[in-house]
């Protein structure tokens, strides 16, 4: 397969017949997420060192594909995580000071601690719940997809996974089931180049990861996953597609994970220190400030604004998210276990809370 791209890596549009209309602000929007998603990696990963926050994974080198498909788009289309795709939810509309309750896990983490950081979930952004086990939110987007088709809805559903997903029998299964119902899903496989410390090299023996498209009987694309510009075409070409019913799409983007797996691994274990050195050439955000700054969008004093902004911004959240109690209320452990509660849930619940009274009247005593 032919590697698409529209920007080459100097940020200089190279096929100007496929070259996205995008306005301006739109374009100077794209490029500031994609900033500060950098940003806030390179802080959140200091606050797990430090350990403000228990978990984290950065995105470095791979804002490019958080940001494009998104805009691709319509607000209404659902999206369905790796768990890699901060810069995505946030680029939709999550706000910053939720993202961070969740990180820390306190009273006002929208899913009540009870999942790891940089696990979220934004029910009114139409952004599923993420899932640490590798490819399971594949057939969850194909079920969605299915589910818009037979209510008789234009929806689309994007998933994200990692090359390590093809791996397994979740994303086959998955694939083999869209294809044949013709669901409106688009399969984005974020071709990072590590599956934690397996490299693409010994999980596959086809040249691309894309060409399995074809064994499944649906479209497949390979795209440069640095581009932005070339993402934004293969996402909305592939939304298209399946919105007049054609079906679904698996969209392989060749990026790279420039930073470790997640803040519990040790990249310098499985590769060569020069490997991260080697992709700079191809940072995806290099490519688009060269693009953005061509159309006059964007300058050097408008990114030093930018910068300081972000920091005060950031440090103003931090200082909010500390200050609020530290654990979601005990209780809230029954929330969400039925649409009502049945007699049991309320038995153990009023259990519970007899048994706190009693531990902090025990506590005052002593």
């Amino acid at each position: 397969m032919e590697l698409l791209r529209i920007l080459d890596p100097d940020g200089k549009v190279c096929r100007p017949e496929l070259e996205p209309a995008i306005a301006g602000a739109e374009l100077r929007r794209m490029l500031e997420a994609m900033l500060e998603s950098s940003l806030l990696d390179e802080r959140l990963l200091r606050f797990q060192r430090q350990g403000r926050i228990g978990f984290y994974l950065t995105a470095w080198g791979e804002e490019a594909t958080m940001i494009g498909p998104v805009w691709a788009l319509r607000p209404t289309d659902w999206i369905f995580s790796c768990y890699r795709e901060q810069a995505a939810v946030l680029f939709r509309g999550y706000p910053l000071r939720t993202m961070m309750c969740q990180l820390y896990g306190n009273a006002e983490d929208p899913v009540k601690g009870r999942q790891l950081p940089v696990h979220y979930s934004a029910r009114d952004l139409n952004f599923v719940s993420v899932s640490s086990v590798v490819g399971t939110q594949i057939p969850h987007a194909v079920g969605m997809a299915l589910a818009a088709k037979i209510r008789g809805r234009d929806d689309v559903g994007l998933v994200y996974f990692g090359d390590g997903a093809t791996s397994t029998g979740d994303f086959h299964v998955a694939c083999n089931l869209a294809a044949v119902h013709k669901a409106p899903c688009v399969f984005l496989l974020r071709n990072n180049g590590w599956a934690i410390s397996t490299p693409r090299a010994i999980q596959t023996a086809t040249a691309t990861l894309a060409q399995k498209a074809v064994a499944y009987g649906m479209k497949g694309v390979l795209v440069d996953g640095n581009d932005m510009l070339a993402l934004i075409h293969v996402v909305a070409e592939a939304a298209a597609r399946a919105r007049a019913g054609e079906g679904p799409t698996l969209i392989e983007a060749v990026t790279y994970r420039r930073g470790a797996h997640t803040s519990s691994d040790d990249p310098s274990v499985y590769r060569e220190p020069g490997e991260p050195k080697a992709w700079e050439a191809s940072d995806p955000i290099k490519r688009f400030r060269v693009y953005c700054e061509a159309k006059r969008v964007w300058s050097r004093d408008d990114e030093e604004r930018l910068r300081q902004d972000f920091a005060g911004r950031f440090t103003a959240l931090v200082q909010e998210a500390e200050a609020v109690p530290a654990r979601p209320p005990l209780a809230s452990l029954f929330d969400d276990v039925y649409a009502e509660r049945p007699w049991h849930i309320e038995e153990q619940a009023r259990e519970l809370e007899a048994k706190v009274k009693r531990h902090d009247a025990t506590s005052v005593r002593a």
